[in-house]
């Protein structure tokens, strides 16, 4: 019973690791090639590339800012056309499963366009925009992930009561400044 007492009187102190230790700053920069449905007639598909920024304030949840330009292989009977985007929002990324990182994103922007016209006076304008969209990321190196992007685009009465849907896919990879150290 007195060596309780005795044991009980002397400071404890814990010497644990800590599992995951966190540093750098919380911005990844991207760029892919993206492959979009222009929704300016049946089968038209254009290319381009696409670039963004991510800012992840805390637990998965963060700022992006991206930027769209589709301007690559354009059908003959749409010469003029160019879609521009550049937009800005929020993205959520959950926790990684079998090294996938699943994200979505909502963002909102403008929408530039170039588009064949009778007036040859009026052959470009520009519209608000949002934007939906998800994807994953795979790590292939340190701070380097592969990133598959799906994006979901609607311009705000496109000439009229209307919007315009254009929609596609971006590959690319996103650098990651801040580096997740692990202690095994």
């Amino acid at each position: 019973m007195m060596a309780a007492g005795l044991m009980l009187g002397f400071p404890v102190h814990a010497q644990v690791a800590p599992s995951v230790k966190i540093s750098g700053l919380p911005l990844g920069v991207g760029g892919g090639f993206s492959d979009y449905s222009l929704d300016y007639g049946p089968g038209r598909r254009m290319l381009g590339f696409s670039g963004w920024a991510d800012y992840e304030l805390f637990h998965g949840l963060g700022v992006e800012a991206e930027g769209t330009a589709i301007f690559l292989d354009k059908p003959s009977v749409l010469q003029r056309m160019k879609q521009y985007s550049f937009k800005g929002g929020a993205i959520y990324r959950a926790r990684p499963f079998w090294g996938v990182r699943p994200y979505a994103k909502g963002l909102i922007g403008i929408g530039s366009i170039d588009f064949p016209s009778a007036n040859p006076l009026y052959t470009h304008d520009t519209y608000t925009m949002e934007a939906l969209g998800g994807g994953v990321e795979y790590r292939v190196w340190s701070t380097v992930y592969v990133r598959g992007d799906y994006e979901y685009q609607i311009w705000d009465q496109y000439h009229g009561p209307n919007n315009l849907t254009p929609n596609g896919f971006t590959i690319g990879a996103t650098y990651y400044f801040r580096k997740i150290h692990k202690h095994l």
